[in-house]
């Protein structure tokens, strides 16, 4: 009776650890070959996967740091570390496999348990936000010019300037694009050389207020882009009608 109560404990005892691994089934760390462990690749580190062979985890993770065989064993023990980050302190964790009376793996400890966390992939960095579309200077041409003129006006000058002003420190640093626009009166020839003439003045000026040459582009599109269409509306009506399609407009200022 008392040799079958203690049969009964030690089955009891071996049925509840079955499965697990416990601390003391790690060899200790100062036996490691070579000593502290190695700097593992965690893509490598990832492909392992239950059912592989002795040979393809050596060929994977290299030869185990325990002077473990290759014939007749039944775990292999690794000692890994692993950086965080550049100029971090190593992590040291210890990785056991397990083989099965075929050869192949059949299961995998951590030492710390904490270390199996270490094999998830960094979380994606979120998309930067898209580019917020710069709304460019819109600028009247009658501000600019008198009617059917490239020449620029004192108060156009004087509203160049401003722009000017505005970029402060930033004069040396911005990559500007100037475009003119006519409206529809007129032959479309006639309308994109005006257009093409008055950002060439835009531009001019802005050089000699101070910004670099090669930081402006100047191009004239005549009377594309209309922002009116005026229908029905003829002679001086029409003219004042269609203001808003005569304009400079100045990209890249920002800020």
């Amino acid at each position: 009776m008392k040799w079958s109560v203690l049969a009964l404990v030690v089955t009891l005892a071996a049925c509840s650890s079955k499965g697990q691994v416990r601390d003391d089934t790690f060899p200790d760390p100062a036996r490691a070959y070579p000593a502290g462990g190695t700097y593992v690749n965690l893509d490598n580190l990832r492909q392992y996967a239950p059912g592989m062979s002795k040979q393809q985890l050596q060929s994977l993770l290299g030869t185990p740091h325990f002077n473990e065989g290759l014939w007749g064993v039944r775990e292999w023990n690794y000692l890994f570390n692993f950086r965080g980050s550049v100029g971090a302190a190593p992590i040291q964790c210890q990785f056991q496999v397990r083989f099965g009376d075929a050869g192949v793996s059949t299961g995998q400890s951590w030492k710390p348990e904490s270390c199996a966390a270490l094999l998830q992939p960094a979380p994606a960095p979120a998309p930067p936000p898209p580019p917020v579309a710069e709304t460019p200077l819109r600028i009247s041409a009658d501000a600019l010019f008198a009617f059917d003129s490239a020449t620029l006006a004192d108060a156009g000058k004087a509203r160049l300037s401003e722009v000017v002003r505005s970029l402060g420190s930033r004069v040396d640093e911005v990559n500007l694009v100037v475009v003119g626009y006519t409206d529809r009166i007129g032959s479309d020839a006639y309308n994109l050389g005006l257009s093409q003439r008055r950002a060439a003045s835009v531009r001019d000026y802005l050089v000699e207020q101070g910004v670099p040459a090669s930081a402006i582009r100047a191009e004239g599109r005549g009377n594309a882009g209309a922002l009116v269409d005026c229908e029905g509306s003829s002679g001086n009506a029409l003219v004042t009608c269609l203001a808003p399609n005569r304009r400079v407009e100045i990209s890249g200022i920002g800020g």
